[in-house]
């Protein structure tokens, strides 16, 4: 219909550019066009007061409206309208046709036909033929990487993967010499190259083909949903954890056919069963995210199954499961804990801690004026002299608690090394309350006040041997350092069950960017009771109370309520304090890709930029690989190195990072082990229905179109439309086109056939 008004098909007008043909200009066009205008506003106007009463203001304007587009219209047909189109020529362009040969191509929707034997079928079926009439084509064959075939029989959906972006990249490269008019891209556009997510067409690819203007039409096969399925859009777990440690997972799960039934959840180690949750399904098509915590066991690398249960009829069950490699270290963090006076707290802090293998607490007590017990020392001289004075001492440790010890205790020296402990080293220090704590300590006037989390109040009398009772806030409900008890309701009213604390602190008010995890009631009163917040590379947290002790006295025999609440504190006090050397690579899961960019960042002893360090990664995987890799130092980052390697075998890999000062001889800074998984074959299972989205997204930057395989009798004619490849400009005169001829009549017989049903004709 549109080429029956127009003459023209579609893209003439969406990429053409509108001319006039004549030789008057433009603008005096526009102002015969205003002066008919306004010329036939004036006759009307001057006759509107005569009229008959039935030709109203409204349906006068209605009628000049009417004359005044007529007029329009016949003068620029003077000017003599058209659009300019660029169209190739025919035979000397190539067209090249990708067809998608990846695995996800052999899924049979319906009638057991398979989108692969659907894409054979549109081309066989009359568009190769049409295409081959007007240009000369090339075809080839989309997977993991492309390669050209000689027939579309030769491909089978075989490919392990669909890089999509990298392969019209490669094609731009490899026919940057060819004049190629078009590319036609028949895919369920499944784009897996960054893993489980669908990322959509990476912006360099899109720009490569920008720079080129050359359109890549695409022709979408496959349902864009299945209707019976569910599936594991993204697991979330961290790729380390301490010994006997719980950790979380976070499944983010998508499903269609299954509302409101129930699954199960599960985390293995081979063919043991770490932890099961039961969920219930969200409704179809919408994400739905569960977190199920399971225990990480003993130290050592391994390879955990994440999977959700299949429910009877489900279409694929390959999408079902996901593994992730997983670091479970038992090294142990130090913790120094520098206690004022002897009290209880103290006492059962180091209790809970005997039993926790990855955490050691190093301690000095004062027992009087210039008297310090110590505790957990590696060496008689440690500490010997008092809290640590020098950076390389004091950044030893990976966290420090403060017990009810005053400011001024701690030299204007040792001050700035604390804030310079959380800030350049990254460590983590918890404040706790006493009577020579927090505001009863002067803290608030010491340089140290911005560590705090807290804006301390006034005065010096805000420690109370009151009681006070305990309630978790809606961030404490869900943050590992509260959490007892895994589900939320139930940890919530285990906490208010607690026997209530002897003695509490009142710690000020939150600063912007704090987060309180727990509040106190004393009395009337509703104070924060554990409050954390992150400050430069590092955290800090004040726990508001020195009677948590409590817990362990008057609770039954045997509950771990108070152990494992400072266990859990104490490992988040030190878990994200980095050692000199810190290694990271950009994804642990390689899906169909080998290559892995390692980045360390090296500093010495006092946590300064090592530059000139020695950096290696040692590489242990599948099939005795074994490889020593050098990081060379960042142009742009002191401190930092780099280095890429390529794993050629799917599997488990561990490397270990090490560097090495610059002195002679060498000195070990530190090191930091990784783990890493290959997995080929696997991102095909996921995300199966056509992102649709993604080829209409290509389509359209590009200045191509979607095509649905139903409609492609056009495809070979529209196609030719562009502006790659050799192209002729074309001239296409609009005054000729039937909905010109309709306009002209029909706008006089439609003011006609209004006045007649006004009854002013």
């Amino acid at each position: 219909m549109f080429q029956f008004l127009f003459k023209y098909p579609s893209p003439v007008f969406t990429k053409g550019q509108f001319v006039l043909l004549s030789a008057w200009p433009a603008w005096l066009l526009i102002v015969f066009i205003l002066a008919a205008a306004a010329g036939l506003a004036l006759l009307i106007r001057a006759r509107l007061c005569n009229a008959a009463p039935k030709l109203r203001a409204g349906r006068a304007w209605i009628i000049w409206s009417m004359q005044s587009a007529l007029v329009a219209l016949i003068l620029l047909l003077l000017w003599q309208p058209a659009i300019s189109v660029s169209e190739l020529s025919s035979q000397q362009n190539i067209i090249a046709i990708v067809i998608d040969g990846s695995r996800s191509m052999g899924i049979a929707d319906s009638e057991g036909k398979t989108r692969e034997a659907a894409a054979l079928a549109a081309l066989e079926g009359g568009l190769l033929a049409g295409l081959r009439k007007r240009f000369q084509t090339r075809i080839y064959r989309l997977g993991s990487n492309l390669s050209r075939v000689d027939s579309p029989a030769q491909i089978a959906p075989v490919e392990p993967a669909t890089h999509i972006a990298d392969a019209l990249e490669q094609l731009t490269a490899e026919t940057s010499d060819l004049p190629v008019g078009a590319v036609l891209l028949l895919s369920d556009g499944s784009e897996n190259t960054a893993g489980l997510g669908n990322p959509g067409i990476a912006a360099g690819a899109l720009q490569v083909l920008k720079n080129r203007r050359l359109p890549v039409h695409t022709i979408g096969f496959g349902m864009e949903s299945p209707t019976h399925d569910i599936e594991i859009e993204d697991l979330g777990v961290a790729a380390s954890a301490t010994a006997n440690a719980r950790a979380a997972a976070t499944f983010t799960l998508i499903q269609h056919g299954y509302a409101g039934q129930k699954t199960t959840l599960s985390v293995r180690d081979g063919d043991k069963t770490l932890a099961a949750q039961e969920v219930t399904l969200a409704a179809d098509g919408r994400l739905q995210s569960e977190e199920l915590f399971f225990p990480v066991g003993a130290a050592g690398a391994r390879s955990l199954t994440f999977s959700v249960e299949p429910l009877s009829g489900e279409e694929n069950l390959a999408n079902n499961a996901v593994t992730r490699p997983i670091l479970v270290s038992d090294a142990k963090r130090r913790i120094l804990y520098i206690e004022g006076e002897p009290r209880w707290e103290y006492k059962f802090i180091r209790r809970a801690e005997d039993s926790d293998p990855t955490v050691q607490i190093v301690s000095m007590l004062r027992t009087s004026e210039n008297k310090i017990y110590r505790q957990g020392i590696g060496d008689p001289n440690e500490l010997a002299e008092g809290f640590p004075t020098r950076p390389e001492d004091l950044f030893a440790y990976s966290g420090i608690v403060i017990g009810s010890v005053a400011a001024d205790y701690f030299t204007p020296l040792q001050q700035e090394l604390l804030r310079e402990y959380v800030d350049r080293r990254g460590g983590g220090i918890l404040f706790l309350g006493g009577r020579e704590a927090l505001s009863d300590g002067n803290w608030s006037a010491s340089a140290l006040s911005e560590l705090l989390p807290t804006f301390l109040p006034s005065g010096n009398h805000n420690f109370h041997r009151n009681p006070a009772t305990v309630e978790l806030t809606a961030a404490g409900i869900d943050s590992p350092i509260t959490r007892l008890l895994d589900d939320p309701e139930k940890n919530a009213a285990r906490w208010r069950r607690l026997t209530y604390l002897a003695d509490y602190e009142d710690a000020g008010s939150p600063k912007p960017g704090a987060t309180v995890l727990a509040e106190m009631d004393a009395g009337r009163r509703r104070l924060p009771l554990l409050v954390t917040q992150s400050y430069g590379r590092g955290r800090t947290a004040i726990l508001a109370t020195g009677g948590t002790w409590r817990w362990q006295m008057s609770e039954a025999l045997g509950d771990p309520s108070h152990d494992l609440f400072w266990q859990q504190l104490l490992r988040w006090l030190v878990a994200q304090s980095p050692g000199p050397v810190t290694a990271s690579m950009p994804a642990r899961l390689l899906m169909d890709e080998g290559r892995v960019q390692f980045t360390a960042e090296v500093r010495d002893r006092q946590f300064q930029s090592a530059a000139g360090a020695h950096v290696t990664a040692h590489i242990a995987g599948p099939g005795r690989t074994d490889a020593l890799v050098d990081l060379a130092p960042s142009q742009d980052t002191p401190g930092q190195y780099q280095a890429e390697w390529t794993a050629t075998a799917p599997g488990d890999y561990l490397a270990e990072v090490t560097g090495e000062s610059a002195d002679a001889p060498p000195q070990q800074l530190g090191s930091e082990v990784l783990t890493f998984q290959r997995e080929d074959g696997v991102a095909e299972n996921f995300h199966t229905g056509q992102n649709r989205r993604l080829l209409e997204q290509l389509a359209a930057e590009t200045g191509g179109r979607y095509w649905s395989p139903s409609d492609l009798k056009n495809l070979p004619r529209d196609i030719s439309y562009s502006e790659a490849g050799i192209s002729v400009r074309s001239t296409k005169e609009l005054w000729n086109m039937p909905i010109v001829f309709l306009l002209l009549l029909g706008l006089p017989v439609a003011e006609w056939l209004l006045r007649r049903k006004w009854g002013i004709v």
